[in-house]
Order: C-alpha cells, then sequence, then structure tokens
C-alpha cells in the first residue's frame, strides 16, 4: 500500500445507504430505526470533522424511488463534491466483481469501493454490510484494490467512524 496523503481533515465518501437513513422517516424495523438513529447522530456530531464527498453514482441512486423521498436525498446532497465516474473507477470496479467478493449482481457496489480507492478518499461509509462493511470481505476487497495500485478506503458505518471514547 502506497502512504496517504497528508491533509487537514480525512475524507469520507458517503453511499447511498447514507444519505438514505439520514432523509428517511423513522422506521419500524427496530435495527433499521437504530441505523437511522446512529446515522443522524454521526451527522450531528462529527461530519464536521471530515472533508465529506459522495459520487455521480450516489447521485444516480438516491433520484430513484419515492418522488418524495428522492427530492429529500437529493437536498441533503446538495453542495456536497461529488467524484466523477471515470474509465479507471470503472476498471476498478470490474476487477472487484472478476477478481474480488462483489458478486455481478451488485456492480454499484464495487464502483463506490473504485471511486474511493482512485479518487484517494480514506473512508467509505455505509450501511451495506452484505456486500461492502462486511469483515469476512473485507480482506479480499483490499487485496484487489491493492494490486491494482490504490489504497483500499475503510469501508465502515456510522458507529465505526464516532470519536472514540477514553
Amino acid at each position: 500500500m502506497y502512504p496517504r496523503k497528508k491533509s487537514v481533515k480525512q475524507s469520507v465518501y458517503l453511499e447511498t445507504t447514507i444519505i438514505s437513513y439520514l432523509t428517511a422517516r423513522p422506521a419500524q424495523d427496530p435495527i433499521v430505526l437504530g441505523r437511522q438513529i446512529l446515522t443522524k447522530e454521526w451527522w450531528q456530531k462529527r461530519k464536521d470533522a471530515f472533508m465529506i464527498v459522495l459520487s455521480d453514482l450516489v447521485l444516480q441512486e438516491i433520484q430513484a424511488g419515492d418522488s418524495e423521498a428522492a427530492r429529500r436525498r437529493l437536498k441533503l446532497a446538495s453542495g456536497i463534491p461529488s467524484l466523477p465516474i471515470s474509465n479507471e473507477s470503472v476498471t476498478l470496479a470490474e476487477l472487484l466483481v472478476n477478481k474480488g467478493p462483489i458478486p455481478t449482481e451488485y456492480p454499484e457496489d464495487a464502483l463506490h469501493v473504485a471511486l474511493c480507492a482512485v479518487h484517494d478518499i480514506d473512508f467509505l461509509l455505509t450501511w451495506n454490510c452484505s456486500h461492502l462493511a462486511n469483515a469476512v470481505l473485507r480482506y479480499d476487497l483490499e487485496s484487489v484494490v491493492s494490486n491494482a495500485g490504490f489504497n483500499c478506503p475503510v469501508i465502515c458505518t456510522p458507529e465505526e467512524l464516532m470519536e472514540p471514547e477514553i
């Protein structure tokens, strides 16, 4: 792995689930509700400690579904810098699907990781624990990204990116 760039603030990429949890009505499912609460707590207490980015892919994804919910998501995302989808990120995403642990049915998940790697983003924040924030898959994801010559972002949930209590 290459040494990370030194900056005043570390960078955090907001994957689509984060914006959805921030703008959704309170869920009936207690696990989802807990995640919504943790996400809002991170947003209120910690977001200013980081340089926040998203991507053109996230902007595409948050426009889907219910028009009122999409409007809330787009409003929250407005003003957040967006990473463009480059040929380099598409190529790395293809590697993550073809040689890595991301199933072929979920190429967007691979593209989220690839965008972060290509743009040297420190953290990928997500509630997608099936294909992204998953300890079983972490080594394979990091290996593919590293072998392609990039740093893999730390893929984590808002709970993992809270300020440590000492």
